[in-house]
């Protein structure tokens, strides 16, 4: 399924406390990679349920899925993503 990607507001705050070559990193691969398998990434459970997480290398995507949009909820180092 085709999906087109939008971001919250607060996403750019996220962005600017990640270092520019990570963060253009993330934002290449959630444009490539996350588009391609969006549908088949790992649901979280608990408190941050129905919402996906993503990972590329010590940081995490999260995101939800709404009909035919990706929604970036947040994107944070990985012991920081679901506090």
């Amino acid at each position: 399924m085709a999906y087109k990607i939008t971001f919250k507001n607060s996403v750019q705050r996220d962005l600017k406390q990640i270092d520019k070559a990570d963060a253009r990193l993330i934002l290449e691969k959630i444009e490539s990679e996350l588009l391609e398998k969006a549908d088949q990434l790992p649901v979280l459970k608990g408190k941050f349920k129905g919402l996906r997480k993503y990972r590329i290398g010590q940081y995490r995507i999260i995101f939800t899925l709404l009909q035919d949009t990706i929604l970036i909820l947040r994107i944070s180092h990985r012991k920081d993503a679901c506090r």
